[in-house]
């Protein structure tokens, strides 16, 4: 236990001359603490390893990011979550071998400003005051309270000597730290592994590993400064402290940055419509300036507008080397999103609180923990990854003689991911019935953009023209159509390649669609079991020709399409039959 003793004192202004004689001695002891370090062979920098990653939990520490706080001291707050950002990543993952010693400053490293650490909040001398690298004591306090729950030993710990109402050090489980002579190190009898992360308001410290026995903790006697409100540099009226700084703050601190991908007219019109001129854009390549369509988001408005053009360019280029369906498509794209991620991480600045995010981008950025401390929505553009897989196992269950239904499988752990950013997001937004439906009460579903379209006048075909405006994959519905429109005095109209057999529609009247499909279609369907862009679908409702499509084309909200289930091939033929008689 820690004992502390409060003393009373006048807070005196801190001088320049008190500034430059404690900048010496720190110099002097860090110093001292290089030269010991480099002699000391129980300490070491630990890799990140996987060995400890399903072992029991033995500790944790969960501490808020977001403290009630004054506005023109919110810039220090969100500095301070940046660099717990940071110093998280060094930890996240390190496992330490049984017996050797944890440093803080030997994993974690300098705080400079070419390491991406910023000015953030640090308690010094009874002041909150501005520091490159400040609010790492939280890091320190929450690693401290962890190893005590784990009852492992501690090798060096320094109480802070300001305490504050309801913070650890209240507790005495507090530990500060300074570069690179005020150190926090413990060990432990087992090997131990260390997770560190940060959700939208928490900062939690987990151990796993095996508990050791209790250990018998020495008293401490420590002379404190008690404080429930101590002077912050951010807000103090004493114009004669060296330390005072411009107010930051102008009411409206803080930006949103979009980090998108491949553009849609419902998503541009979304983004553009509540973006704020303080707002930061991040797209792949700027479509309207490049005439590439599929990037063509609209850029005005916005403080800062980034490209990743390298890495657009990268896929772009890995694409065209690859078949148009299969495995190794789906494995590069997850890969290039992967690394569209990263390049927009490394743009996020400090004062980047909010964030909307493509859903390709989302499990990448939540694994780095660049979205800890944020909060964020989701522009959805597919269904989980998790439901994708579930579907086409369904389908896989129904069709085990699909080439194809096997294509898609991302790996357990990017799917948990996934799954738990899902989890953490506030809003869901997405115009596809089907993925707003999974997410109800959190759902923002928008309304599918129709395109303009002319009239359309039933064709004077010889016989009915059904339109399926896709590839024949498994997971379009290619076999619930072949046995629903088989026996049918009907042509099929194909608007894709032939992927499942080359034989797929042997003994089925079809033909390969052109430019004219929609003005020759009596009828369009498609009973996909995956489908996140009916394009094909709403441009035909548009125009009034009668549409059939499965719940999973995300339509529901379209009006000209009737629904049915997917996989169900006895209704999708009722439903045809129907259909064709009306329009004949």
């Amino acid at each position: 236990m820690t004992r502390t003793t409060e003393i009373p004192t006048e807070r005196r202004l801190p001088t320049r001359k008190d500034a430059f004689v404690f900048r010496g001695k720190t110099a002097l002891l860090q110093f001292r603490r290089a030269v010991a370090n480099r002699f000391d062979r129980e300490i070491g920098v630990y890799a990140f390893r996987s060995h400890l990653a399903e072992a029991p939990v033995i500790s944790v520490s969960r501490t808020p990011l977001w403290t009630e706080t004054q506005a023109e001291e919110k810039f220090l707050v969100a500095g301070k979550i940046h660099n717990l950002r940071i110093a998280a990543r060094r930890l996240d993952g390190v496992e330490i071998p049984a017996g050797e010693t944890f440093s803080f400053w030997k994993q974690v490293g300098r705080t400079s400003r070419m390491r991406g650490f910023v000015v953030g909040r640090e308690l010094r001398e009874g002041c909150i005051i501005p520091n490159v690298g400040g609010g790492l004591c939280q890091l320190s306090n929450a690693l401290y309270d962890a190893a005590l729950r784990a009852n492992f030993e501690i090798v060096e710990r320094h109480a802070h000597t300001q305490v504050i109402a309801g913070s650890l050090a209240e507790k005495g489980r507090d530990a500060t730290v300074f570069w690179n002579y005020v150190d926090l190190r413990f060990r432990s009898d087992q090997a131990f592994r260390i997770e560190a992360s940060l959700d939208g308001t928490d900062l939690t410290v987990r151990f796993r590993g095996a508990k050791t026995p209790a250990k018998k903790l020495h008293s401490i006697n420590r002379a404190v400064l008690h404080s429930d409100n101590p002077n912050s540099c951010a807000t103090c009226e004493e114009g004669d402290c060296h330390r005072v700084v411009a107010k930051k703050d102008d009411g409206h601190f803080g930006q949103t940055a979009f980090l998108v991908d491949e553009v849609s007219p419902e998503f541009d019109a979304y983004v553009s419509g509540i973006a704020e001129p303080r707002d930061q854009l991040m797209i792949p390549l700027d479509g309207r300036r490049l005439g590439k369509a599929n990037y063509n988001w609209t850029t005005a408005g916005f403080n800062s507008v980034h490209q990743s053009i390298l890495t657009t360019a990268k896929r772009s280029y890995r694409s065209r080397k690859l078949a148009a369906q299969g495995a190794a498509r789906q494995q590069n794209l997850l890969r290039m999103y992967e690394e569209l991620a990263e390049s927009y991480a490394r743009r996020l600045t400090f004062d980047t609180l909010h964030v909307v995010v493509h859903q390709n981008l989302l499990p990448y950025l939540w694994r780095s923990g660049d979205l800890g401390g944020r909060t964020f929505d989701v522009l959805m553009t597919a269904l989980p990854m998790g439901e994708i897989q579930t579907q086409l196992d369904h389908a896989a269950s129904l069709h085990p003689e699909s080439t194809t239904l096997g294509d898609f499988r991302a790996g357990r752990s990017l799917i948990a991911l996934e799954a738990e950013a899902l989890a953490h997001a506030g809003k869901l937004i997405t115009p596809h019935s089907e993925i707003a439906s999974l997410f109800d009460g959190r759902s923002q579903l928008l309304s599918w953009r129709q395109p303009q379209a002319s009239v359309w006048r039933k064709p004077a075909n010889p016989k009915p023209r059904i339109v399926f405006p896709a590839s024949t994959v498994g997971r379009k519905g290619c076999y619930e159509l072949r046995e629903a429109v088989r026996g049918l005095d009907a042509t099929l109209v194909l608007l894709g390649p032939i992927i499942e057999d080359a034989d797929f529609w042997d003994g089925i009247d079809f033909e390969k669609g052109g430019d004219d499909w929609l003005a020759a279609a009596d009828l369009v369907v498609l009973p996909a079991f995956v489908e996140h862009r009916p394009r094909r679908l709403l441009l035909a409702a548009a125009s009034g020709v009668p549409v059939i499509a499965s719940n999973a084309c995300g339509t529901a909200n379209v009006a000209g399409i009737q629904h049915v289930g997917p996989g169900d091939a006895s209704a999708l033929r009722t439903a045809i039959e129907s259909s064709l008689s009306q329009t004949s």
